[in-house]
């Protein structure tokens, strides 16, 4: 396939798969009522995707397999087989145990599909590699969004249809990958095995401090998006309004790609690490001064406010991506990527963890300034080295 047609190709399936991500979630208050679960579920079926993926991250990286093997048929094993794991929701005899189960092995293939598609992306454009990638995660975004409008779209029908929804395009997404995208003319394989694959990575210092950058955005980022429901739930409450929940979920969570595009383009112009950095200052103050918006009797303010934090969020994800994988070593570049996912996401458990224990103890409107932990971290490991 031509250059120019590889990175729609990417997007597509990035968008059919990643919808894998969230898809329990988008039927949460279905699952609680059928399996008579916690409230608190939420987190642990949110955090147990999580760790799936971080083991799958961690295999990945430890037997540097993205390196070793074609990008694009380890992105199809893992799409179909993640889509398959998925469907298993809509089994009848469910437990809590079960079904964390299930979210587990999603997890981990997605651990296959997400690190997989920037590696496949960075082994076609060496340049402009920002904006590429950009469009990649907005990609991201979107398919982690598509449940909730699923859910919205669905809302007469049984809850299972959009998991049933979410499996087929993952599935489709596998077999778009497998059967247009060959390996990139910028793909350095490596044939074997490298047991000190992960300590080589970490000893460049401007490698280390995007991949830290990039920790303290992860602290913020999925735990916002897991909790962009609650937040619009407890505003609606306080407020005594009517606020549609999965609707709003969905363009908070969405809008975010926009915000990926935006800062692909912005930092072509300005440089990546500039953008990554106001992206991360900008998403840190909203932690901080959430107290006053949920305080805010204007709903449209506090709307307006979740979509700017909703961009500020993520926008710099795609753009730490890049740091990493330009100063990682060429033959070492997937596994690099795969790794420092697998270390970002270990963060989202303990920060998505950390919000369901104070959940119980704090009122959601002083909650969420907690989130401002990760960026103001990443943010001084990004300053010490300039």
């Amino acid at each position: 396939m031509q250059n120019k047609l590889i990175l729609p190709l990417i997007v597509i399936s990035q968008f059919c798969c990643t919808s894998l991500w969230f898809a329990s979630n988008a039927v949460m208050g279905d699952l609680v009522n059928d399996l008579q679960l916690e409230p608190s579920a939420l987190g642990s079926l949110t955090s147990v995707v999580q760790l799936g993926f971080i083991f799958g991250t961690l295999v990945f990286a430890l037997f540097t397999i993205t390196d070793r093997f074609s990008p694009s048929k380890v992105f199809f094993v893992s799409a179909f087989l993640g889509g398959l794991f998925n469907l298993g929701i809509i089994w009848d005899g469910h437990s809590l145990l079960s079904i964390m189960s299930i979210r587990f092995f999603t997890g981990f293939f997605l651990s296959g599909i997400y690190p997989v598609g920037m590696k496949i992306a960075a082994d076609y454009y060496e340049k402009g590699l920002g904006k590429s990638l950009s469009f990649l995660v907005g990609a991201l975004v979107l398919g982690t969004a598509f449940p909730h409008l699923l859910k919205v779209l669905t809302h007469s029908f049984p809850w299972q249809y959009v998991i049933v929804a979410t499996s087929f395009l993952a599935i489709t997404g596998a077999f778009l990958m497998l059967l247009f995208a060959a390996d990139g003319p910028f793909r350095k394989s490596s044939s074997q095995f490298n047991s000190k694959a992960i300590l080589i990575i970490f000893r460049n210092k401007t490698f280390k401090s995007s991949a830290f950058g990039y920790f303290g955005h992860m602290w913020e980022l999925y735990t916002f998006w897991a909790f962009v429901p609650i937040m619009l739930s407890a505003y609606s409450s306080n407020h005594q309004l009517n606020i549609n929940v999965p609707l709003f979920s969905f363009l908070i969570i969405g809008v975010g790609s926009i915000a990926c595009v935006i800062g692909g383009y912005l930092s072509n112009k300005y440089g990546v690490k500039k953008i990554a950095q106001w992206s991360l200052f900008l998403s840190c103050i909203c932690c901080l001064i959430s107290p006053i918006l949920f305080q805010s009797p204007s709903a449209p303010l506090f709307l307006l406010f979740l979509f700017l934090w909703g961009m500020f969020v993520i926008a710099d994800s795609p753009l730490f991506s890049t740091l990493v994988a330009q100063n990682a070593p060429a033959e070492l570049k997937g596994t690099a990527l795969t790794i420092v996912n697998c270390l970002g996401f270990s963060i989202t458990i303990i920060s998505i963890q950390l919000i369901s224990v104070l959940q119980e103890l704090i009122t959601p409107t002083y909650l969420f300034t907690f989130l401002s932990i990760g960026p103001i971290i990443g943010l001084l490991f990004l300053q010490k080295n300039k």
